[in-house]
């Protein structure tokens, strides 16, 4: 049985890693001509590094990342308003976050996969389904292949959803983000530590993703597909968030101007079903979350453990209906809960009250929430 794979995203290549070490028949079609270094940092949760340990890549994503030991929600002085030490996290899973440059976890998941089947340059048009019970596929390209399965990993704007399931639709959030990485030698405090700072309906994120660089995001309201002066991006960054710490302009001003990325932050509105018959939709393309829980690609590689344990157990179209069983409760509950922490860290009004709530709830509590986030099913 071939399972045809869209996409060369993370979860994607960690589908097709997956799929290569269960012996499950796969092609990975992508339509970039070239993995080029795209992207700024990702956060790699316990979650996704128990997957990425039984793939046997850990080691390489751990040399190639930072551990991140403690996370921080504080205000823009850096004053924390939630301090979590990750010493249980670690105790319990074996380790802790790790902030990762998203191009360099791409590389490390290409390159173990056979490059004989991993097909650049071929964007996915449309499917057609065989009276052989097979689906044809389609390419901008016009050429076509045949499979038994189609496993959609093309994003948010996937085309795979929008032939499958053309009544799925995104919601935008209210909310822009730039992010970047800095090339920046942070002190050595800030080493092994996460920060979101929230401000007057504004936030600010960093973490360290490798020796002198430095990953950060900046979050703000505004109107879907705002236009700005793309010359004028920093300077606008630089006042917006100059009533924060003074690093964070330090942070700013030593990004590379290209290098910084302006993106609408959007999910996809929770569908019913994420499969039909041979064709499954998985990572962003069947349940898009919005980046406040630091969860999208973690759950994405979550996919790429179960589905293929789904169908090494039940190699058939049935193994769709299992993965999303074991999926779709926790996967919608990120969503739900991902969602409104965005809202609430941009409220206008009962500021101080969030934050005392913040302040004064127990470590206990947040280290059961995450422990409860972080396990995975075994098989």
């Amino acid at each position: 049985m071939m399972y045809t794979i869209i996409g060369a995203g993370i979860g994607g290549l960690t589908t097709a890693l997956a799929f290569e070490k269960k012996g499950i028949d796969y092609q990975v079609f992508e339509k970039a001509t070239e993995l080029n270094e795209v992207g700024a940092g990702i956060w790699l949760a316990p979650n996704a590094l128990q997957v990425l340990e039984s793939l046997g890549i850990l080691e390489e994503i751990q040399y190639n990342g930072n551990a991140i030991d403690r996370i921080t929600i504080g205000k823009p002085n850096l004053e924390p308003l939630s301090d979590s030490r990750q010493d249980k996290i670690e105790k319990t899973f074996g380790y802790t976050t790790v902030a990762i440059h998203r191009a360099r976890l791409q590389k490390v998941l290409f390159g173990k996969i056979p490059s004989e089947k991993i097909h650049l340059n071929k964007g996915f048009q449309s499917y057609q389904d065989l009276e052989s019970g097979k689906t044809k596929v389609v390419f901008d390209d016009k050429s076509s292949i045949e499979t038994d399965f189609l496993i959609g990993a093309d994003g948010i704007n996937s085309k795979v959803r929008k032939q499958l399931f053309p009544e799925s639709s995104t919601r935008y959030s209210g909310q822009t983000c730039w992010r970047g990485v800095a090339d920046v030698v942070l002190d050595s405090e800030y080493d092994h530590r996460g920060y979101e700072l929230w401000g007057n309906q504004i936030r600010f994120g960093i973490s360290r993703v490798a020796e002198g660089k430095v990953y950060w995001f900046a979050v703000a309201l505004a109107a879907q597909n705002s236009k700005e002066d793309s010359r004028l991006v920093k300077e606008n960054l630089i006042e917006k968030f100059s009533d924060f710490h003074p690093l964070i302009s330090q942070l700013i001003k030593a990004t590379s101007l290209d290098k910084i990325i302006k993106s609408d932050i959007n999910d996809l509105r929770p569908m019913n079903k994420w499969y039909k018959n041979s064709i499954c939709l998985i990572g962003d393309a069947g349940h898009a979350t919005t980046p406040n829980m630091g969860q999208g690609g973690a759950q994405a590689i979550e996919d790429a453990y179960y589905l293929s344990n789904a169908i090494k157990e039940n190699p058939t179209e049935k193994a769709f209906e299992l993965f999303q069983k074991r999926r779709k409760k926790k996967v919608n509950a990120i969503v739900k809960q991902s969602w409104n922490t965005g809202k609430m860290a941009h409220w206008k009004y009962g500021r101080n009250a969030r934050n005392f709530i913040i302040q004064n709830l127990p470590n206990s509590i947040i280290e059961k929430k995450m422990t409860e986030l972080y396990e995975l099913e075994q098989f």
